[in-house]
């Protein structure tokens, strides 16, 4: 199966398994955001061992001024890639699928459930 596939699929999975689910829960997402703030925080400007993400959702890949990308981020943003839901839900779950050689340590978040409130959670915080 090839990695496109592979990756609608996880994206179908986490966006589509329910109405109340794909909205997700910004207060619980809140929550879930603890696991990231070891290398990102919430706020304009603040860059850390990731880079800030204030305004992520709608932002073009690698486009935060200021931060050393990876190679293969900057590829993704020369390709175009914009972090919108679908695309950090497939993003959340698996970073390094979706970005090979990416320097994010992170695995991913394993519950759909979990995606999705985090997703509500930087989009109700621009």
């Amino acid at each position: 199966m090839s990695k496109k596939l592979i990756l609608a699929a996880l994206a179908s999975a986490v966006l589509f398994a329910g109405p109340a689910l794909a909205e997700g829960d910004a207060a619980k997402g809140e929550k879930v955001f603890a696991k990231c703030k070891a290398c990102h925080e919430n706020e304009k400007g603040v860059n850390k061992v990731g880079p800030t993400l204030k305004g992520v959702v709608g932002r073009k890949a690698a486009s935060v001024e200021g931060y050393k990308y990876s190679e293969a981020m900057l590829a993704k943003g020369a390709e175009g890639v914009v972090w919108d839901e679908a695309t950090l839900g497939v993003y959340l779950v698996d970073p390094k699928t979706f970005v090979p050689k990416t320097k994010m340590a992170f695995v991913g978040l394993k519950k759909p459930e979990d995606v999705a409130d985090v997703i509500a959670y930087l989009k109700a915080h621009p």
